[in-house]
């Protein structure tokens, strides 16, 4: 059986590269739940030890983190 690569493409719905900022809050995000951090506020805490800062250089919150996900869902 031969699967169309448009189907296994993670890609495929990207519109541009990303940011060096999206690079690394996807990297600590992977991070995070290879540690086992699922939940909100652990992934927050982690956020804020390891870095990223939020995107307008401030500590994450539990809110900011949910609005800034938003906001890149839509870029």
């Amino acid at each position: 059986m031969k699967i169309d690569p448009l189907y296994v493409n993670p890609h495929q719905a990207r519109t541009r590269e990303p940011s060096q900022y999206e690079i690394l809050l996807g990297d600590a995000m992977e991070r995070a739940f290879g540690q086992g951090l699922w939940e909100l506020d652990q992934l927050v805490g982690y956020l804020n030890q390891s870095g990223p800062m939020a995107a307008n250089g401030q500590l994450w919150t539990a809110e900011s983190f949910q609005v800034e996900l938003q906001r890149l869902a839509k870029v």
